[in-house]
């Protein structure tokens, strides 16, 4: 039985015992029953704190009932949540249809066809007619766009999306993601807007009942709290949220420099021993705040099987070399010197007008520190005074090095390379694992 089938009987057996209604109804009665009637005063003021009690517990019963509701079916991907119509992912078990539209100006009409919600994201499917004769061109992809989602304790920017218009370009069917929305909010107000020939710019906003109830659960929901040390500094693992669209891992970077590292590095996530494909990487101000420069990392819908671990490796990440002794470049040729764990290529030394030019070849990720760049002739060091810039060098067995020519005014031919550091991608392959929660 999956995950999804599990948690829909649990959602029908507790349903069968629950009464929202009813209950609700049966505490309202009770507080009002117990309110002392005396004097005319106190008895106003009594019936307002009932009625204020009353109402909290209306609002927050509904919602508590509501969150009971799982929608199970078959677990889509990422790149399926992508390329489905809505009608498609809806027919799977995903998400609240909505079929609202508004008509602007020119008569293009814009209609929110439905809505899927969880603990990672909000993502709203819609479409845009235009009318016939007016294709909807590659302009239109910046015609129209979304401001915000609004509600009660909800106020979601957009993080991205697509979409594709259909052969004769007149319809077009898009796909935007969001942050979460409140389960709280009873009414969403999407916010379109037009920019229009003369350059103003026409909002044109959309509400609808949202339907908390048809929100999906998180499967796993976990706070990790554990750091792997680095070069630099360490990376911290704050938690991981995993739902029926995506799965969320939040940390955050302290780290000896100033801003974030030149690269994220690698992050790896095996979930029962099968590594989940990572779509992408984003700043997260939340996660940072006052601890650093905080990331997420979004990975795909965990696999249908029950889950019994869950595994983070930190695959790679950027560090720095220091380079102790200075390089010959008695000898220039095409194979490899070694530095620490990382190699250069000194590929030639070639006396020009002006002094000399040194090429010298690294991999993708690797780069010299220039600060105090230099080489040494006879008793002289001379700085670098130019850097070309990259060019890919083919090794034709599939792998492609970067060289770049550095220049130095000199007379005399340089005896060595003086480089003080550089920084490249550090392997690190070390594993976190994360204690499951089992209900």
């Amino acid at each position: 039985m999956t995950i999804f089938e599990e948690q829909l009987e649990k959602h029908k057996q507790t349903s069968h015992m629950i009464k929202a209604p009813s209950e609700l109804e049966s505490r309202l009665r009770s507080t009002l029953d117990h309110v002392p009637v005396k004097k005319k005063k106190r008895n106003k003021t009594m019936t307002w704190l009932a009625s204020s009690v009353a109402a909290l517990l209306l609002i927050f019963g509904t919602y508590h009932y509501s969150a009971f509701a799982y929608y199970g079916g078959m677990l889509l991907n990422k790149m399926e949540l992508s390329s489905l119509s809505f009608i498609e992912v809806a027919e799977r078990g995903y998400g609240q249809t909505v079929n609202k539209s508004t008509t602007l100006d020119d008569g293009t009409v814009i209609t929110i066809e439905g809505v899927i919600a969880d603990d990672n994201a909000f993502l709203m499917y819609y479409s845009i007619d235009r009318l016939e004769g007016s294709v909807y061109d590659d302009n239109g992809s910046y015609r129209y766009d979304v401001e915000d989602i609004k509600g009660f304790m909800t106020d979601s920017k957009t993080r991205g999306g697509g979409g594709n218009p259909s052969e004769d370009e007149i319809h077009y069917e898009g796909r935007l993601e969001f942050e979460p929305v409140s389960p709280f909010s009873r009414t969403l107000t999407v916010t379109f807007y037009e920019w229009k020939d003369d350059g103003e710019r026409v909002t044109y906003p959309i509400s609808f009942k949202y339907e908390a109830n048809k929100a999906m659960k998180s499967i796993v929901k976990e706070d990790i709290s554990k750091l792997v040390s680095v070069d630099q500094g360490a990376v911290y693992y704050d938690s991981i949220t995993a739902t029926p669209t995506s799965t969320i891992v939040k940390g955050h970077y302290e780290l000896d420099i100033e801003g974030s590292p030149r690269f994220p590095g690698t992050t790896k996530l095996y979930v029962n021993e099968i590594e989940l494909h990572q779509w992408g990487l984003r700043g997260d101000s939340e996660s940072g705040s006052g601890e650093g420069i905080g990331f997420v990392l979004e990975y795909d819908v965990i696999p249908t099987e029950k889950v019994e671990t869950i595994e983070l490796v930190l695959d790679s990440f950027p560090g720095k070399q220091k380079v102790e002794e200075p390089i010959s470049l008695a000898s220039p040729s095409d194979q490899s010197i070694k530095l620490g764990s990382e190699k250069i290529w000194i590929r030639s030394v070639s006396k020009t007008n002006t002094g000399y030019d040194i090429v010298i070849a690294r991999k993708q990720f690797t780069f010299l520190k220039t600060d105090n760049l230099s080489v040494q002739a006879g008793d002289k060091v001379i700085p670098v005074s130019s850097i070309s810039k990259s060019r890919p060098w083919d090794l034709k067995n599939g792998n492609i090095l970067w060289e770049q020519t550095y220049s130095f005014q000199t007379l005399d031919k340089p005896d060595f390379l003086l480089l003080d550091e550089f920084d490249y991608i550090e392997k690190h392959n070390k594993s976190i694992s994360i204690p499951i929660n089992k209900k």
